[in-house]
């Protein structure tokens, strides 16, 4: 319950003093008449109690408070929200290459990298979300959703030897950019992680970035880790898992090309920290306003109050000049 004019209520404040003073001017208002024979008269009073005497008073009591009521406007309803604007959706673009284990991430660079993009999920809001996977091809993971607690649950599962090993930059570019093709979202952006080189798929990374640019997909491209000799664990078949030492390199130049073609911005992280900020800059960037419709449904009840109040006057009036009539 709600009233459309709440201003209007304080007028009930004095109605308390009004009561106290009608219980305590009554006294005074009493009087005497002679009367030489008031046989008739006891008959017209009819039984009339002290009660009865007040009745008026009550009535006109009751229907002021009502009529104030009833001009606050009194009213039930609901309201409903809905979200016009599109937000934005964005693919997130991971590389599962083998050179992710390297260790100068701790406890490694997909370790580092899956932490950074679960704070980058759940900081958005009304953003259609996506996860492309790629090593030597690229894969869809989970497809535009805006249930972020299932589109974690298939980036933890993302792991190392899901896919045939390399670093197919090109693929994982244009399975992004065909997740976002169909979008009527106001912005499309795909952020690329990588720690490699692009060494395999059947699409050049630059044939992949024009495609996106010509769909007005906007690539947002993050190398990885310190080039140099590291340790990372391997899946021999004949000798299982060991770990080795291998030298990792970045191709900054393709990765600045993307980007540049794009609309889009390279960014390098050597540590987690850094790439923890580049994450959160680019969530800062790559924000919409939500506009949204309100819709209110309301129903008046003033005219319960009001009738209530006109029925009252009406009894004050009938009443007393009836059964409960005053004899002088």
């Amino acid at each position: 319950m709600s009233f459309e004019h709440p201003w209007i209520l304080l007028a009930l404040i004095p109605l308390p003093f009004w009561l106290r003073h009608h219980w305590a001017a009554a006294p005074a208002m009493r009087w005497n008449a002679r009367y030489s024979d008031i046989h008739i008269l006891r008959r017209l009073a009819g039984g009339r109690t002290p009660i009865m005497a007040r009745a008026p008073f009550y009535f006109r009591f009751v229907a002021v408070a009502l009529l104030i009521l009833a001009l606050a406007r009194p009213q039930t309803g609901s309201s409903e929200v809905e979200i016009v604007s599109r937000g934005i959706d964005i693919i997130l673009t991971l590389d599962l290459s083998t050179s992710m284990s390297a260790s100068d991430f701790k406890p490694t660079r997909l370790a580092a990298a899956k932490r950074a993009l679960q704070e980058f999920i759940s900081g958005r809001k009304n953003d259609r979300i996506g996860l492309v996977v790629f090593a030597a091809q690229g894969y869809t993971q989970c497809p535009l959703t805006l249930d972020y607690p299932t589109l974690l649950d298939f980036l933890e599962k993302s792991d190392i030897g899901m896919l045939e090993d390399g670093t197919a930059i090109g693929m994982a570019i244009a399975s992004a950019a065909n997740r976002l093709k169909d979008s009527k979202a106001k912005s499309r952006i795909v952020i690329l992680l990588t720690d490699g080189m692009n060494n395999a798929g059947a699409i050049d990374p630059a044939t992949a970035a024009r495609m996106a640019k010509a769909l007005g997909i906007k690539v947002y491209t993050i190398g990885v880790g310190k080039e140099g000799i590291f340790r990372q664990k391997v899946k021999d078949p004949m000798m299982g898992q060991r770990t080795i030492a291998v030298r990792t390199a970045i191709d900054e130049s393709l990765l600045l090309r993307i980007a540049s073609l794009t609309g889009g911005q390279y960014y390098r992280a050597q540590d987690e920290r850094k790439l923890q900020m580049i994450y959160k800059e680019i969530d800062l960037m790559e924000k919409t306003d939500i506009k949204t419709k309100v819709y209110i449904h309301k129903t008046d009840w003033f005219f319960w109050p009001l009738f209530g109040a006109l029925a009252l006057m009406l009894l004050e009036i009938i009443i007393p000049a009836t059964r409960w009539r005053i004899t002088p």
